[in-house]
């Protein structure tokens, strides 16, 4: 079965909590701190496999969870780093981010990428020992790993596609091309799924060209396959229009190619301007020499490559190709999308439902919503910084801390961030 959309929950792992405990040993009257660091939680990692042309692993299995870090231990032991998980893709799978639509990240040519981050390990004991206060019976928790909800959806790789009806000979125009086998026969089907055949011009030339399941009128309302499959020649450089030009049918050939380009037009605009060579089939059988004339006429009026082919006679196909193979020489390499998700934060909680404690002079501040502006702050930026003290200022962090006491000098502890409190 092919499968080219699916979606799925990924979810990286939480952070190991950090550990409180105290160094013993004989003759030892004072260890101090020996709390280990929480391990940081497993990642999703997506991975491109090219022996995969199908989105089928993801037909049954719709959530993806990458272990959680280990929690830390005495001994100043780190816990164990989560397992990473990799899920492997083919090569052309767009990601999206679901709720928004907006591509992550385009797996074409990219090795790996990293999807989901793990959350950070809490910080053990030790960390919070000072000069005044040498026995912290405090740590810190892991924070939670990030979590997505996105949509695959596998674009095919292809320099070329094959557009047309049902029945006019895509498929066998694939099979005298190139090495590709798809279903050939005397009665009307339409092709299921597209097929992908390499097309050898010359030492040094080659394309790929995909065959494309055959669009009916009225796609754009659910007819037929709809626009199931139209997503693989979103990337093409180049389209070969085959249209049945025989009249055994008695279908019109003009009325055909505007259909098929008006079907195009609807799905995507963009798609409906991108360079036809189109291919008159079946010229063979073809009885109506007035009907050839006038077919020609029209599509050469409007600007288009035309050829008489015969797929099945295997006439006129050899310069097609080569047609085919001078004209991407003039255009650009197959479209990579950029992409357009900016991750946000993801409040959980409020600030209302902060938990602030104080151990000595340390004031400890927790709760799912500041855990969420942590993982979205880099500390390396200044401007990210002021950022975050605007949230927690705006957020009313530091009213409660003035009305439970804090003092200049007192420090503030946030999972794994620590300052001094100035008024």
């Amino acid at each position: 079965m092919f499968v080219d959309k699916a979606v799925i929950m990924v979810k990286a792992g939480k952070g190991g909590n950090g550990a409180v405990s105290f160094h013993r040993e004989k003759y030892v009257s004072a260890g101090g701190p020996d709390g280990g660091d929480g391990g940081r939680g497993g990642a999703i990692i997506i991975k491109t496999d090219t022996n995969m042309s199908t989105l089928m692993d993801f037909k049954y299995k719709r959530k993806y969870a990458a272990s959680s870090g280990a929690d830390g231990m005495g001994r100043n032991k780190s816990g164990k780093d989560g397992i990473d998980l990799v899920i492997s893709v083919p090569n052309g799978t767009v990601i999206k981010e679901k709720e928004s639509g907006q591509i992550i990240v385009d797996m074409s040519g990219v090795d790996k990428f990293v999807l989901c981050k793990g959350g950070n390990g809490g910080w053990g004991n030790k960390h919070f020992a000072t000069p005044t206060r040498q026995a912290p019976r405090f740590a810190k928790a892991g924070l939670p790993g990030e979590e997505l909800e996105v949509i695959l959806e596998l674009k095919l790789l292809a320099d070329v596609g094959l557009v047309g009806f049902p029945n006019v000979g895509k498929s066998t125009f694939l099979s005298v091309v190139s090495k590709a086998h798809p279903k050939i026969a005397d009665y009307h089907f339409t092709t299921l799924f597209p097929n992908l055949g390499v097309v050898y011009v010359g030492e040094g030339t080659s394309f790929v060209l995909a065959d494309i399941p055959g669009i009916i009128e009225g796609a754009s309302e659910g007819a037929g396959l709809g626009y199931d499959f139209l997503r693989h020649i979103d990337r093409c450089r180049l389209l070969i229009h085959i249209v049945d030009i025989s009249g055994s049918e008695g279908r019109d050939p003009v009325e055909d190619f505007e259909a098929i380009n008006e079907e195009l037009r609807k799905f995507n605009p963009e798609l409906a301007k991108r360079p036809q060579i189109v291919a008159a089939n079946k010229c063979d059988i073809a009885q109506d020499e007035a009907l050839i004339e006038r077919f020609k006429q029209f599509v050469e009026q409007q600007g288009y490559i035309f050829f008489m082919i015969s797929a099945a006679a295997n006439t006129g196909v050899k310069d097609v190709v080569n047609a085919v193979a001078a004209e991407l020489s003039k255009l650009p390499p197959v479209a990579i999308y950029e992409p357009e998700y900016v991750p946000k934060p993801r409040m959980k909680g409020s600030p209302e439902e902060l938990v602030i404690e104080v151990f000595d002079d340390v004031w400890t501040i927790e709760g799912s919503w500041i855990e969420w502006i942590l993982q979205n702050v880099n500390w390396d930026e200044h401007e990210s910084r002021m950022y975050f003290e605007r949230v927690l200022r705006n957020a009313g962090v530091y009213d409660r801390l003035r009305e439970m006491g804090i003092k200049d000098g007192d420090t503030v502890s946030i999972y794994n961030l620590e300052f001094d409190y100035v008024e």
